[in-house]
């Protein structure tokens, strides 16, 4: 009975935080890839925004169900991912450069070389076909063929999707990884 008291004794030793004992630049490095990892998830917020949104109804009867797509008052969803992408990529680099020596260094290049072989293919064949689709001329009548390739380009986005959750993971993982304390 006194053994069992004795192994779970309160310590008296003050519990060390993971704050104790870290320089400026851990603090740079972490904040750096913290931001990458908010930047990457407001990439994949986006794209969930999208698929709930926007791309349920352009796919739904193309080309009539494009005029969200075109005219004067047509969204301008370039205007959220133009720039996103670059921002995401430096931040990524930047974390990666800045957390090479760490342990957080192979979560981060996972992360990294996934998302540009994501943004390859969305160069490649997302955009391309999208701009296809989308730039169709307006019409009342319903092609099915279109709107086979559109629901097509939903399926496929979608499983992009899940591939960038899933790499938003690993980097998490990355963020936790360089967040512990170093010995």
């Amino acid at each position: 009975m006194i053994d069992i008291l004795f192994k779970f004794r309160v310590s008296t030793q003050r519990p060390k935080f993971a704050t104790e004992g870290a320089t400026p630049v851990r603090y740079i490095r972490t904040f750096t890839l913290i931001l990458g990892a908010i930047s990457f998830i407001i990439v994949i917020g986006g794209a969930v925004y999208e698929h709930l949104a926007i791309v349920p109804v352009w796919t739904s009867a193309v080309p009539a169900s494009l005029s969200m797509m075109q005219g004067e008052y047509a969204i301008a969803p370039t205007r959220f991912w133009m720039p996103i992408h670059p921002v995401t990529l430096l931040l990524l680099v930047s974390g990666l450069l800045l957390n090479w020596r760490s342990g957080a260094r192979n979560f981060i290049i996972v992360a990294l070389v996934g998302y540009v072989l994501v943004l390859l293919v969305t160069f490649l064949f997302f955009v391309p076909e999208l701009m296809a689709l989308t730039q169709t001329a307006y019409s009342l009548n319903v092609d099915p063929d279109l709107t086979r390739r559109a629901k097509n380009w939903e399926l496929y986005s979608l499983i992009r999707l899940c591939f960038l959750i899933l790499l938003a993971v690993v980097l998490l993982f990355g963020v936790a990884k360089v967040s512990e304390k170093e010995n």
